[in-house]
């Protein structure tokens, strides 16, 4: 979905996954600061939207999912996973149930597939499945912001801010009366900031809830009957994740950041040293100058001086090894 705000001035369209809304508006440091700051508002609208509505959609979710909804309170947030029969990470929700409908925003072009596994599992359950991303388009206000949202739209409020899921005809008259516009690169600044995994970042096809903390977020350990809970509860209780999310501040004289994939080593070892881990998101912050989060093996030291690709790193601990 290409969002009407690219249109605004300034506007720079962001690439990849997240491609359809601006990247930054000109001021990358300036958009960080203001959403710090509580100000402005995130076109998140290319994520897509999905409804599930019926009698039975918190018990028959409840089933499906690594979070424990059966007795979800109306507009309570929540986030939640989908894993393989390995335990591995398929899907990332972003939940909220307004009293009558599960609203949930997920990665940009996954609601088809996510769609289509909910559909396989209905069966004889009083549900509907939906696919909103066409007329619902997700904004972001950050935390601290004044902002009312309009009376039409579903809030989903949290920690980090509201969600808030509009109709996305009324997108360009919200951003009128509630700018200043931020593009994505500050919104993922900030999500580094809080060591906020997000899913095909942080993950590969072998990633378990447990080495992103999401198991701490995102999993209830007290419930079973989902796919992939075997896994879950084994790791939890009888071993560790084979690899951790880490925190990195990167060498800030270094003019180009580390992409993702970018390998990590031990900087004490020979330069052609055993590969650690790997960058999965690197930013330019408006305050810690350059950082990443990345995925290294559970074992490497805490204290361990580490090279990405060719750039100094330090890292703070995110998941305890």
């Amino acid at each position: 979905m290409k969002s009407p705000l690219l249109s605004l001035p300034g506007a720079v369209p962001a690439e990849g996954v997240d491609e359809g809304v601006a990247a930054h508006y000109g001021d990358l440091f300036r958009e960080q600061r203001a959403l710090a700051d509580g100000t402005g508002f995130v076109d998140l609208s290319h994520r897509g939207v999905v409804t599930v509505s019926g009698a039975d959609r918190l018990s028959w979710l409840h089933l499906l999912l690594t979070q424990h909804v059966s007795e979800l309170p109306a507009g309570e947030a929540t986030e939640a996973l989908i894993l393989s029969a390995n335990g591995h990470i398929e899907h990332a929700l972003y939940l909220v149930d307004d009293g009558t409908t599960v609203w949930a925003h997920v990665e940009p072009g996954t609601q088809e597939a996510l769609i289509a596994y909910l559909e396989s599992m209905k069966f004889f359950y009083r549900v509907e499945v939906a696919d909103r991303t066409a007329d619902t388009a997700v904004v972001h206000l950050p935390a601290g912001s004044i902002t009312e949202p309009p009376k039409e739209a579903v809030v989903r409020e949290t920690p980090y801010g509201r969600d808030l899921f509009l109709p996305r005809a009324g997108l360009e008259e919200f951003a009128a009366a509630h700018g200043p516009a931020v593009g994505i690169l500050a919104h993922e600044a900030l999500r580094v900031e809080h060591h906020r995994p997000r899913l095909g970042f942080e993950t590969d096809h072998r990633t378990i809830p447990h080495e992103l903390g999401w198991i701490d977020t995102a999993v209830h350990l007290q419930k079973g009957c989902y796919r992939g809970q075997e896994t879950v509860a084994r790791v939890h209780n009888l071993g560790k994740p084979p690899r951790r999310l880490v925190f990195l501040h990167l060498d800030g004289s270094e003019v180009h950041l580390p992409p993702a994939g970018t390998e990590i080593r031990l900087a004490d070892e020979e330069p052609d040293g055993r590969k650690i881990g790997f960058v999965t998101t690197s930013v330019r912050h408006h305050e810690l100058g350059p950082v990443a989060l990345a995925l290294v093996k559970r074992n490497v030291p805490v204290d361990a001086r580490l090279l990405a690709g060719d750039t100094a790193a330090a890292q703070e601990v995110v998941v305890a090894p």
